[in-house]
């Protein structure tokens, strides 16, 4: 970038024969595009390909204090590094993961998509809401992604405050008749309903179904013993060009007007929760949020997704291939009410497109605001995960991660 100095940081980790351009792309996110701290993961059929990392554990720069607490302090604090096991809060790439556990109930027979919500939570038929299916809240069509009185912090995480203010909330528009993101109450929609057809909460059958029998360090509810291998978030700069990688880093005016405008659905999705929680806060990464609140290394992103798709370690794929079908089939597509551009989504997944570009067409997976994004393309056989401590103002195409799946795409289409 003219007129300033490069960073340096020491890449980590390992890339085998051929994806040496990934590696060479996440080093550049360091030197131009203001990446503090981040990790990336590829799988190809199964086999890992791609595991680095760099940079420093805290998005703010400063060193371990105690578990889940603040920086050092001081000027002469030296900054913790982002080592191996250095695992991170991925906000909305948590809803892909989540989708995983409605879809594989579903498999079992355990869950029918197309049954009214209200069959599996009576109360939730109030106010309008007798139609609205269960594929309805997991491609976003249900019409809920604001809350009349907002949560405090607290009743965000307390399980019962969420699920209790969707029930009695009337849609923003006629369920199924058009789609706008679901940003914050997808958690307390999607976790209610596994609770009510399973009797355990979406973060422990994750964990005792999909986490632990494939060795996962990912959590939709983090334990308190694990507090200290996960980093701090920290907003910082989004970069100009040519740093951001050829995207577009200024908003559309009707994107930055929704953004400005307190009464827009824009900023009452996102302010769902208010004041908005501190994602630092151990209170806030313990709690069950399917929406925003997953916390992950990169290879365990990678490794789920790759799962979905295809065998790994000798263990069966999760989705059979009619889940897959599922998964990545268009539910909905077009003017986003809550984003306020095109946006695609499959049951629980976004989808590849102009908005939020992934490998190929047939990809599915979810980024997460701020840089975080996860993936999987079936085709090539591709999983991908990335995950970053420097939170900039992107919310479905972040220049890090897309410079990344760049090079991966090129890499494999020299492999062959």
């Amino acid at each position: 970038m003219s007129g300033k100095q490069e960073s340096v940081v020491d890449v980590q980790g390992t890339v085998e024969d051929g994806f040496e351009p990934v590696r060479d792309a996440f080093a550049a996110n360091f030197a131009q595009r203001g990446e503090r701290g981040a990790a990336v993961a590829v799988y190809r059929h199964g086999r890992k390909v791609v595991d680095l990392w760099g940079g420093t554990k805290h998005g703010d720069g400063g060193g371990d204090a105690y578990p889940g607490g603040p920086a050092t302090g001081g000027a002469d604090a030296v900054p913790a590094p982002w080592e191996a096991d250095t695992a991170q809060v991925i906000r909305s790439a948590t809803k892909g993961v989540a989708a995983v556990v409605p879809l594989l109930l579903h498999q079992r027979g355990l869950l029918d998509l197309d049954a009214p919500v209200g069959t599996y939570w009576p109360e939730f038929k109030a106010a309008g809401k007798d139609r609205v299916l269960v594929r309805h809240l997991l491609s976003h069509r249900a019409g809920l992604p604001v809350l009349d009185t907002p949560l405090t912090p607290a009743q965000a995480i307390d399980g019962v405050s969420g699920p209790a203010a969707l029930a009695a909330q009337a849609p923003a528009w006629p369920p199924g008749a058009d789609h706008g993101y679901h940003a914050q109450t997808y958690s307390w929609l999607l976790g209610e309903l596994v609770r009510r057809v399973t009797g355990r909460t979406l973060g422990t059958w994750f964990a005792d179904e999909i986490a632990g029998p494939l060795g996962l360090d990912l959590w939709i509810g983090l334990p308190a013993a694990l507090r200290s291998r996960v980093g701090r978030l920290a907003e910082i700069a989004t970069p100009v060009p040519p740093a951001a990688s050829g995207l577009r880093v200024r908003p559309k005016r009707a994107v930055a007007d929704a953004y400005r405008d307190p009464a827009s659905l824009t900023n009452r999705a996102f302010g769902a929760i208010a004041p908005p929680p501190d994602e630092n806060d151990p209170a806030y990464r313990a709690a069950e949020l399917p929406a925003s609140a997953g916390i992950a290394t990169a290879r365990s992103l990678a490794r789920c997704y790759a799962a979905l798709i295809g065998p790994v370690d000798g263990r069966p794929r999760l989705f059979a291939p009619a889940t897959l079908t599922l998964a990545r089939t268009e539910e909905s597509a077009g003017p986003d009410r809550t984003l306020v551009v095109n946006t695609r989504f499959g049951l629980g997944f976004m989808l590849h497109g102009p908005s939020s570009p992934l490998l190929a067409p047939g990809s599915f997976g979810h980024p997460g605001r701020g840089g975080a994004l996860a993936f999987a393309d079936p085709e090539s056989g591709i999983a991908f995960g990335y995950l970053t401590n420097g939170m900039q103002r992107n919310v479905t195409a972040d220049p890090r991660p897309q410079a990344v799946v760049r090079a991966l795409a090129a890499a494999c289409h020299a492999a062959g």
